[in-house]
């Protein structure tokens, strides 16, 4: 048999393969009835020929059309176009329904109190400058030694157990690097079972308030301080006593003086870069905060989601480094450090909490993804994720230096801001009455999509003229169309 010419294109720039090109293209001519089943197929030298491809190509592109059941493969016969599809046609359940509308409501009933009332994630408009709240760039995201771990598991004869189940802690390669690096660089001395691995700090964190909460415990958490976080702990029932921000973190006289009048089950902290403030706890609070645990007997959450981003001086080590006592619930993750799309944080806490979250985090997922964990452990090994945030670490210094003089440039006398220490945000005062909801709104139909400075506060009463604005994802020119637009916003409200 010969194809009519034309019948298969073949498109050399494309970026899919040229075999599966031509597969695809006969697929869709079995789809149309063009070729009927049981129809014969020209020979693979006979079809190279035609389309001016290596024989080897063609016969790439029958393997795979008889991996999907398309053709039929008979010795000294050839290959034909199969008598049974692979498309299946679904048969009706009944012929007395009607073609209807997928329903907008369930006719069950739901408990719509046992779900928080959270603010799902709004696309920005497409072609809009972003000011966020402060996410890593995802174009310095090493994505290309990723998938370089990728490929070489490819290569490897026991990858294919990576692909079964496998421990619900995580790989243990993983936290084998992970209490090796936390040790180097954070004076962790932890080992691989005192480690979960988890979709980023908020599984952590839902993982934490599921197992240690109940209904009416009291929590302690700074205002403003981390939506997230708080939200996680009222669905598990607990009551938020709200404690004060200052430039040295969070109040501990407050937290003290809570203590004496109730019991106390959590405190949660972010010890670097506060969210949203970016102030950082003092060795000093640290110290008497840990003191407090100890007194109390609460657990504490150290949140220390930008650890590795400072600077103006040298990181505070963690509370967690010097937790003799096991106070301590330490919990991270590489979406800030490297890229938010890549789900993968960590709980490191004594032995006998991480065996209960494990057994827990079984129920809401069955484990993380295997090849992933072991193409970060490797990465950890080659010391390539030191080396990335080393390189990202510059960037960022940068972009928060040209972040700050512009805002000094262009908006003086109109914000009030202090430089932060380290992270990807500076945390900015609006003066004059600008409000930032007004500046928000004005900036979007501008081409920039900024804060309106809602949900850093808990509590609703609290008048805010602040918001968080994030440095690490724009590049110095895009930073620059930023605040001139943002300067524009100001100045048509002043």
């Amino acid at each position: 048999m010969q194809f009519p010419k034309g019948l298969i294109t073949i498109d050399k720039n494309s970026h899919v393969a040229v075999y599966l090109q031509i597969a695809n293209g006969i697929i869709s001519h079995i789809r149309r009835g063009i070729l009927k089943p049981s129809a014969a197929l020209p020979a693979s030298r006979i079809l190279a020929a035609d389309l001016k491809v290596h024989r080897k190509t063609v016969v790439a592109a029958y393997d795979e059309l008889y991996a999907q059941s398309w053709v039929d493969a008979y010795p000294r016969k050839g290959i034909f176009v199969a008598k049974n599809l692979p498309d299946v046609s679904p048969r009706k359940i009944t012929t007395g329904i009607q073609s209807y509308s997928y329903p907008e409501e369930t006719f069950f009933e739901i408990a719509n109190d046992k779900f928080p009332s959270l603010a799902l994630s709004v696309k920005s408009p497409e072609h809009n400058l972003v000011f966020n709240d402060g996410f890593p760039d995802t174009r310095l995201a090493p994505v290309e030694l990723m998938v370089r771990e990728y490929r070489r598991f490819a290569r490897y004869h026991f990858t294919s157990k990576y692909l079964m189940y496998g421990p619900e802690q995580g790989s243990e390669n993983l936290r084998t690097e992970l209490a090796r690096f936390f040790g180097e660089t954070r004076g962790l001395q932890v080992k691989p079972e005192n480690i979960l691995i988890t979709k980023g700090v908020q599984m952590a964190l839902y993982l934490i308030a599921q197992l240690l909460l109940t209904k009416n415990d009291t929590v302690i958490v700074a205002d403003p301080g981390y939506n997230g976080a708080n939200e996680v702990f009222e669905q598990a029932g607990a009551n938020l006593a709200l404690v004060p921000i200052d430039e040295h973190g969070i109040n501990i006289n407050h937290i003290e003086a809570i203590c004496k009048k109730k019991k106390v089950k959590l405190v949660y902290v972010i010890p670097h870069h506060h969210s949203p403030t970016t102030v950082t706890l003092s060795a000093e609070r640290r110290m008497q905060l840990l003191e407090l645990a100890r007194k109390y007997k609460f657990a504490i959450v150290e949140d220390d989601y930008d650890y590795d981003f400072h600077y103006a001086s040298s990181p505070i080590l963690p509370l967690a480094s010097i937790d003799y006592y096991g106070s301590v619930i330490y919990v991270g993750s590489f979406s800030k450090t490297i890229a938010p799309g890549i789900r993968m944080g960590f709980m490191i806490a004594p032995k006998n909490l991480i065996a209960r979250a494990t057994r827990f985090r079984k129920l809401i997922d069955r484990q993380g993804e295997q090849l992933l964990e072991e193409a970060m452990a490797n990465l950890l090994k080659n010391g390539d994720i030191s080396r990335h945030l080393k390189k990202a670490n510059k960037i960022y210094h940068e972009r928060r230096d040209i972040l700050c003089r512009l805002l000094q440039e262009k908006l003086n006398g109109s914000v009030n801001f202090k430089i932060p220490d380290g992270g990807f945000a500076v945390w900015v005062e609006y003066l004059n009455g600008l409000k930032p909801q007004e500046v928000s709104a004005k900036a979007a139909t501008m081409g920039l999509t900024i804060s309106n400075g809602k949900d850093y506060y808990h509590d609703p009463a609290y008048l805010n003229n602040c918001i968080r604005i994030g440095f690490a994802s724009l590049n110095p020119n895009e930073l620059e169309a930023a605040v001139d637009i943002l300067a524009k916003a100001v100045i048509s409200l002043s």
